[in-house]
């Protein structure tokens, strides 16, 4: 309490903030009320706006002097405060956002500090600086407000796009010019969704970002940060609605994936699978990926079971088999012998059970399935599993093995006696579980009916 009445006892403050409010009224009813208002109109209201904003963080920074002024390196050296959401600039100073990016408006390009001219205006954010101010609050009982952004930062300029195109450059260049532009285009693209755009925009720029990698597989294997960083840009790239088509069309993207699926740091590999779920959101490029052999190392990658590769390779695999063609291919890859083997030693069976009954409708998955006694597992899933969605995709693998193969009929019959787990499902499960269900259960009396007939 003490903290609002020093700053609301100051009647300059107080005066200049009702000032500020009445204006920004009188603009934004002449922005509401006037249909040809103009755009000088707006740009007024939005800098009232930012002096209202600089007001309140006045405030909130005189509070704190008021009790315990903060050490200068949390200071921003442009507004001499507190900083809230501290970056770095090219230089390598830092400054808190919302000013340095005023001062950048303004058409500066230059470090405010040093005066050393900015080779690109990409703010980073310094997360060291920002836990080290959070801790200083916390331990004072001061609440940090969250950062507000005033522009938008990810509107690129002339200085960045030379940034980006002098990245590239690097890129064919000597072992450490390429490791620092293959590190900073990664931290580009997973920050700033303009700078993947920028990659459509440069017909041979996806082809300069793989250059390091396509000198021979020598080098990916040699320089294995190299190769993280880049497929991880390529990741990046590939989220990029308007850059999938591009991205699996370049002739080398693909065998590079596929490189990097078999090679390299666990953290490679997850990301070259997960770039390859990415892509295969079109599905040309599903197709083509499949073509391509890379279902291969996709389903090696699967065996191996890394923990922290498993849950892309699934949706890898996932997406890329909604196409039937690559169904075959994968079931002749021998998928179906490494999922059913997965899930039987309970490994990610939620996602496994998805792909099963996807591959379910292909003939012979299904038989594989019988072959590797799938269904005393599928049963116990059932009946051990509180997940509806895996119930679910269980009982529509056991209606696929049931209408393919009669004498797994037997092992159902003797479950539904013992344990009466298929009625259950009809009874309590999903709107599609309770129709699979019901399809055994009537085949399974239509074939006893017969029997007692006989």
């Amino acid at each position: 309490m003490a903290k609002t009445a020093v700053l609301d006892s100051d009647p300059t403050a107080v005066a200049k903030t009702t000032e500020l409010k009445k204006e920004l009224q009188r603009l934004v009813r002449a922005i509401v009320d006037d249909e040809d208002f103009s755009v000088e109109t707006i740009d007024q209201a939005k800098g009232t706006l930012f002096a209202l904003m600089e007001m309140k963080l006045r405030k909130r920074s005189l509070s704190l002097k008021v009790h315990d002024p903060c050490p200068d390196e949390f200071r921003c050296p442009l507004s001499k405060e507190l900083m809230r959401d501290p970056v770095i600039v090219s230089t390598g100073q830092t400054y808190d956002r919302p000013f340095i990016q005023k001062w950048l408006k303004a058409g500066n390009r230059t470090c405010p500090l040093t005066q050393q001219v900015l080779s690109h205006t990409i703010l980073t954010p310094n997360h060291l600086i920002r836990e080290m101010i959070s801790q200083w609050c916390k331990d004072r009982g001061i609440e940090l407000p969250d950062h507000v952004p005033y522009i938008n930062e990810d509107a690129l300029t002339a200085a960045d796009r030379d940034y980006f195109l002098s990245l590239l450059g690097k890129m064919s260049k000597s072992l450490p010019d390429q490791t620092q532009a293959a590190k900073e285009l990664r931290l580009l693209t997973k920050r700033m969704p303009s700078f993947r755009a920028l990659f459509g925009e440069s017909l041979d720029s996806i082809s300069q970002l793989l250059r390091p990698l396509s000198e021979g597989k020598s080098q990916s294997a040699a320089h294995p940060e190299l190769q993280e960083d880049v497929i991880t840009t390529l990741l990046n790239l590939s989220i990029h609605d308007n850059n999938k088509k591009l991205v699996a069309e370049t002739p080398m993207v693909i065998p590079l994936l596929m490189e990097a699926l078999r090679s390299g740091t666990i953290e490679t590999r997850s990301n070259a699978a997960a770039a390859l779920f990415t892509l295969s959101a079109l599905d040309s490029n599903k197709s083509l990926i499949g073509k391509s052999g890379a279902l291969k190392p996709l389903v090696d990658l699967l065996e191996e079971g890394h923990p922290s590769a498993m849950k892309d390779v699934a949706s890898a695999i996932f997406n890329l088999c909604i196409i039937h063609e690559n169904k075959g291919r994968i079931v002749r890859e021998g998928a179906v012998g490494v999922i059913v083997k997965k899930i039987m030693d309970r490994v990610h069976v939620d996602e496994l059970l998805t792909i099963l009954a996807m591959l379910s409708t292909h003939q012979r998955a299904v038989e594989e399935m019988g072959e590797l006694e799938a269904v005393p597992c599928l049963l116990a899933i059932i009946r051990e599993s509180n997940c509806d969605r895996s119930k679910e995709n269980c009982i529509a693998i056991l209606h696929s093995i049931c209408l393919n193969d009669r004498t797994k009929w037997r092992e159902m019959r003797e479950e539904e006696k013992t344990h009466g787990t298929i009625s259950k499902l009809s009874q309590n499960g999903t709107s599609r579980a309770k129709r699979k269900a019901s399809g055994i259960l009537e085949r399974l009396n239509r074939a006893v009916n017969l029997t007692h007939t006989a």
